[in-house]
């Protein structure tokens, strides 16, 4: 069967979208999915929800890729786990690979509107990676989880889950502030099965970092997404001749004005990264072009209510199909 992805959430930003007349949006997520195997990139709020809707059964969902430790992507992974993967038997091919960014390292720096210094939440471990972060989320749970385990019977969630962080290889010239996207890196593989590999690249969303990127072989073709990042190289050559690319979109006419009633300097602050670490549909689709990707489709839209007309200027760089898909839109990709 041809592969196809299902954008199961579209909206990003760590927020609810809702606006009278506009379309709601759930958090980011996709769906790929390759024969009778799942693939997810993200767990924005109401992942579950929307894997159900889909008509995606659990028992199919091999792996989950993170693409950075945002809370608008990463937001439901305990719902996931503890209202669906834990719902099920032990699944017949073993935990299901959870893969994301290890621990950054160090702090951020901080912005230079900061009028004082920020204080530091959990100063003894403030930038946990993915598997530290699932541990917490898991230890939070522990009352649920102990309930369920003792008394219901149910196994451990470590069972249904193995979570790992991606190691970086230490010759790419990686630092969390000074070099988080090293230009010329070359892709790396993470996953492969006998369905699919999958490789990944370092993605500029300063301050995040490690920020990625992840790219979908598969023997019918390939999807490329693109986490969130502005314009880059090393996307451009992760995406090489993919035959869709899924890239983020912001409008930047909107963030100019859309943090009324806020700290003037906490909404320049916003501003300045919106700048920094994201793309216009423009720039989405001179990216695409770059990369000769095949059809491209935006997605992670800030904010997740305008009019498709925003989305629709990413025609003036690039003119192969484009797609602005709604939540739960199937897009087949390949032959």
């Amino acid at each position: 069967m041809r592969p196809y992805v299902v954008t199961l959430g579209t909206a990003g930003g760590p927020r609810w979208w809702r606006a009278q007349d506009a379309s709601v949006r759930a958090g980011i997520a996709t769906a790929v999915v390759v024969g009778d195997a799942t693939y997810l990139v993200d767990c924005g709020y109401g992942v579950g929800t929307q894997f159900t809707r889909a008509g995606l059964p659990l028992r199919s969902l091999r792996a989950v890729f993170l693409t950075h430790l945002h809370s608008d992507h990463t937001i439901d992974l305990a719902a996931l786990v503890l209202f669906g993967l834990m719902s099920l038997d032990a699944p017949e091919r073993g935990p299901v690979r959870l893969l994301g960014p290890g621990d950054r390292g160090m702090l951020p720096p901080f912005s230079p509107r900061a009028e004082s210094t920020p204080a530091i939440l959990f100063a003894e471990d403030p930038t946990p990676g993915t598997r530290a972060m699932f541990d917490s989320l898991m230890r939070a749970y522990a009352t649920d989880l102990a309930d369920r385990m003792l008394d219901s019977l149910r196994p451990s969630p470590y069972r249904f889950v193995l979570p790992q962080d991606i190691r970086i290889p230490a010759d790419v010239g990686f630092h969390a502030n000074d070099n988080p996207s090293p230009a010329g890196m070359a892709p790396f593989e993470v996953y492969r099965d006998e369905l699919v590999r999958v490789t990944v690249t370092l993605v500029e969303h300063s301050p995040v970092a490690p920020a990625f990127a992840f790219r979908f072989d598969t023997a019918s073709g390939s999807v490329t997404i693109s986490g969130d990042t502005a314009p880059c190289d090393n996307l451009v050559r992760l995406a090489a001749n993919t035959d869709l690319l899924l890239h983020e979109a912001l409008d930047f006419d909107w963030a100019r004005h859309g943090y009324p009633g806020i700290d003037p300097s906490t909404a320049t602050a916003i501003i300045d990264h919106h700048r920094k670490a994201h793309s216009s549909p423009e720039q989405a689709g001179l990216i695409a072009t770059k990369a000769s990707a095949r059809s491209l489709a935006l997605h992670h839209l800030v904010p997740g209510t305008s009019d498709e007309t925003v989305w629709q200027a990413a025609k003036q760089t690039f003119t192969g199909p484009l797609h602005v898909p709604d939540d739960l839109a199937v897009i087949p990709f390949g032959s």
